[in-house]
């Protein structure tokens, strides 16, 4: 009898083995908090990998394979995009495995856009208009030179 069930027991535990999957000591990593600011603050802070907000603030991101950028923009200013580069600290017996970003906080100083010259037009002077003589008047003799006689009586 004590066969039977010891066998029933094997049986059942290793009938539980098979349904054990190996992905379950693979745990993912938890989201890797981010901190955005900008100066001035207020700006559209946008991550490549989706989340955002107005600065200053944080953001949740999943934690990345890979580096990711962080885009500024702000009215009257130049947007700017950043990089955040990934720290990974393997974990041990007594720590967890962790992610942390490369700045934190991430921060950029936006710089005023600059206005747009507007197009001049080329000076042309404007032609003197002639003056209107008298009906009964002579025509006045038009020289680029002084009247020699016009000193003398």
């Amino acid at each position: 009898m004590r066969r039977v069930i010891a066998i029933a027991l094997a049986g059942a535990s290793l009938g539980g083995c098979s349904s054990m999957s190996w992905d379950m000591f693979n745990s993912t990593p938890p989201p890797v908090q981010v901190r955005l600011e900008s100066n001035p603050p207020g700006a559209d802070a946008t991550t490549s990998l989706g989340p955002g907000c107005k600065t200053p603030c944080s953001v949740s991101v999943p934690a990345p394979d890979a580096p990711f950028t962080v885009a500024f923009a702000l009215p009257k200013y130049q947007p700017t995009s950043l990089p955040v580069n990934l720290i990974k600290n393997p974990g041990d017996f007594t720590t967890p495995a962790s992610i942390t970003t490369d700045p934190n906080p991430v921060f950029a100083e936006l710089q005023p856009a600059v206005p747009p010259k507007p197009v001049r037009k080329p000076h042309r002077p404007k032609k003197p208009k002639p003056a209107a003589a008298p009906a009964n008047a002579a025509p006045a003799q038009s020289s680029p030179f002084p009247d020699p006689n016009a000193g003398k009586r």
